[in-house]
């Protein structure tokens, strides 16, 4: 089982008053004025990809496997009023993950629960009735709100909402045109931002100092890191994300507890989603990643393997390279130089894990500097954690540990047996965990 409990603080923090908690204002008043002048519009980095609300998880799930999609938006259900947007919600890998983790878990849910969660009891009877429709899993994780801003938005605007913790926005298009012109991604103004600093010496000075320095709360170096044991078991990771609020999780080693390398939904979704059997649920995570890493560079002979650590000596502006660069939502705090870029997972030698720093606590930087009100980047987080769709405690083990704790084939989700798939979850559920009857 996965085990959690707060990190210790490293020696190597700075016991020093805050040096970094305000820009100059005569610069970041220059910044900010810049950025009011960028439209959202300007910089969408993919098109929407709609799904009808009655479409199936697992053709939803295909859809995201064979066009190599991060996300959906899936259409308002017949009957229900579109309001302000024709959708209903988005779909993406960390709510594949909660719903397998859900299917996977059903049967230590409490009659208790079950009464109090009736979106649950919703795919638990369309489970029964043969179909569960894209639309009931739309954010099932919580993670993956629906937000809208019109064309002319600037990119404010976009840190209003990524500062809170969600990661896509979708731009309406002109009126008087009801159609969607894309989306933004949290790491879509993240790499503009890059860009901006790289011409900005002003800015980028500001950004060149060491994360050790850093005292900002929204940063987290040195606080709760969300971690598995690399002998833990690929359904315990699923768990912990699902449970945590968290797309990754690191993966540490049994003894030392060093960093060893992460999982993500986005693992969960091209590795377990197509496997051939339910066994995959309880695999090591330590064989997990060297399927994960094993296509790296069989392509073309170049060595891909993911880096997903930084220093607390390295600057935040690196830190930001580094997060576009891996392709990560964010990055762990080691006290060691970051990962060996070889790919066996064996030879990685163990580093000690003091942090976490991710694309939206340098967007809530950004936010601040704009004088963005009511920021608050663990907010969806922490709402995830508070209403968990599984009983957490029942799951845990009452030990201690140094951390806390696309394919372009047929989707088959039904192939993970009676643990995990859609089959025996439609077929097995009944039997297992009865729907409570309305009072």
């Amino acid at each position: 089982m996965s085990l959690r409990k707060r990190l210790s603080v490293s020696s190597t923090r700075s016991d020093s008053p805050l040096v970094f908690t305000a820009a100059p204002n005569a610069e970041s008043e220059e910044w900010v004025n810049v950025w009011k002048q960028v439209l959202t519009r300007d910089i969408i980095d993919s098109p929407v990809v709609a799904v009808d609300a009655e479409t199936s998880v697992e053709d939803a799930c295909e859809m995201l496997l064979s066009k190599d999609l991060l996300c959906l938006a899936v259409k308002t259900p017949q009957g229900r009023s579109p309001q302000q947007s024709p959708f209903c919600g988005l779909f993406d890998f960390a709510d594949v993950n909660a719903f397998l983790t859900l299917a996977a878990t059903r049967h230590k849910i409490s009659m208790d629960e079950l009464r109090e969660k009736p979106r649950v009891q919703e795919i638990l009877k369309a489970a029964r009735d043969g179909k569960v429709p894209a639309y009931l899993v739309s954010n099932l994780s919580e993670k993956n709100p629906l937000e809208v801003l019109p064309h002319d938005a600037d990119i404010i605007a976009l840190l209003s909402i990524f500062s809170r913790g969600a990661h896509r926005v979708l731009i309406q298009a002109p009126p008087p045109s009801t159609d969607y012109l894309g989306m933004v991604s949290d790491r879509g103004l993240l790499a503009w931002f890059t860009k901006y600093a790289e011409k900005t010496p002003t800015l980028l000075r500001y950004l060149s100092v060491p994360l050790a320095s850093l005292a900002l709360p929204s940063l987290y170096l040195y606080m709760a890191v969300v971690a598995a044991k690399a002998s833990d078991t690929v359904l315990d990771a699923m768990k912990l994300m699902s449970d945590e609020g968290v797309s990754s999780v690191a993966v540490v080693d049994d003894e030392t507890g060093g960093l060893l390398s992460a999982v993500s939904v986005t693992d969960i979704g091209k590795i377990v989603v197509p496997a051939q059997s339910n066994q995959i649920l309880s695999t090591p995570l330590q064989q997990l990643i060297a399927r994960i890493k094993e296509p790296d560079g069989s392509t073309d002979g170049v060595d891909k393997f993911p880096v997903y650590s930084v220093s607390p000596n390295n600057t935040l502006f690196y830190t930001m390279q580094k997060l576009l660069a891996t392709n990560a939502h964010r990055v762990f705090v080691t006290e060691e130089s970051p990962m060996s870029s070889s790919p066996s997972f064996s030879s990685m030698a163990p580093m000690n894990l003091c942090g976490i720093v991710s694309v939206v606590d340098v967007l809530s930087l950004f936010a601040r500097i704009a004088n963005v009100r009511d920021v608050d980047p663990t907010r969806m987080q922490r709402h995830r954690r508070a209403s968990s769709t599984s009983s957490t405690e029942s799951y845990r083990s009452s030990g201690s540990f140094a951390a806390r704790s696309r394919s372009s084939s047929r989707t088959s989700l039904q192939r993970l047996g009676s643990v995990g798939s859609l089959e025996g979850f439609q077929i097995r559920w009944a039997d297992r965990v009865p729907v409570p009857e309305p009072q």
